[in-house]
């Protein structure tokens, strides 16, 4: 990414209302392409909320979202995810029976808009599996990917769910929270892989792990109570009176 990056996702004055009470007030986010962004925010400032408006999962009672410059505000999950906008555990549905390889090229064929039939030319079938075989070793499960999927670690069916998600090629990959639950080592391991993946891929990344977002983000924005009180470099965040205020204070102990 370059300071010229092109914008890839606006959200402009978000609100989403639910009864009485205001979720996201107002909020506004950019999203540049290339970039990994990181949204942090304390418990129920509306993080979840955001990003299931980003999805389509929700849709904003106000404000407007544009993805590579059409406005995408009342399009429909399976409309946004064919123009490449996907949200991680919307398409990981892993199928707990098959192998890790048999799961990415089902995903592999459904990118490519194949049926599920029993019966495909030999050719195709080899091409895709070939494809399935490449997005393993890409998300570090080329040693396990004759393993049935159900048989996989936490950390390794995080790790697959990510790989479902790169094998439709998403333009923008929404993260909420690929290490929560994970164990130190698991959480590293998840840490290089999405470090191997900037620059390549567009993400989004939602994640309580404050070191892993400053070790991962090449920009943040802070949620607090619904809005978006800051977006900068991951020092002017670590700066920010109000974003320490808010949370990093209560992260650091205070400091």
């Amino acid at each position: 990414m370059t300071p010229a990056a092109a914008e890839i996702l606006r959200a402009d004055r978000l609100v989403k209302r639910f009864g009485g009470l205001v979720a996201t007030d107002q909020a506004s986010l950019t999203i540049r392409a290339g970039e990994l962004h990181a949204l942090i925010g304390p418990n129920g400032a509306g993080k979840t909320t955001l990003i299931q408006q980003l999805s389509g999962a929700l849709a904003p009672t106000a404000g407007t979202i544009h993805f590579d410059g059409s406005d995408i505000t009342t399009l429909p999950i399976h409309a946004r995810v064919r123009r490449g906008l996907v949200r991680s555990y919307q398409i990981t549905s892993v199928f707990r029976r098959l192998s890790v390889l048999d799961n990415l090229a089902l995903a592999v064929q459904a990118r490519d808009g194949g049926s599920l039939r029993f019966w495909r030319p030999a050719r195709a079938e080899r091409e895709r599996y070939d494809a399935a075989a490449a997005v393993a070793g890409r998300v570090g499960l080329a040693a396990c990917q004759d393993r049935i999927a159900g048989a996989l670690s936490h950390g390794e069916q995080r790790q697959l769910e990510i790989g479902l998600v790169l094998a439709l090629r998403p333009r923008l990959l929404l993260l909420d929270e690929p290490l929560a639950g994970m164990g130190a080592e698991e959480s590293e391991r998840m840490v290089a892989l999405l470090q191997g993946l900037r620059g390549e891929h567009t993400m989004l990344l939602v994640e309580h792990d404050m070191d892993a977002v400053f070790r991962l983000a090449d920009r943040i924005s802070a949620l607090v109570s619904g809005k978006v009180i800051a977006t900068g470099a991951p020092d002017e965040i670590q700066a920010h009176p109000g974003v320490r205020r808010a949370y990093l204070g209560d992260e650091q102990g205070g400091s």
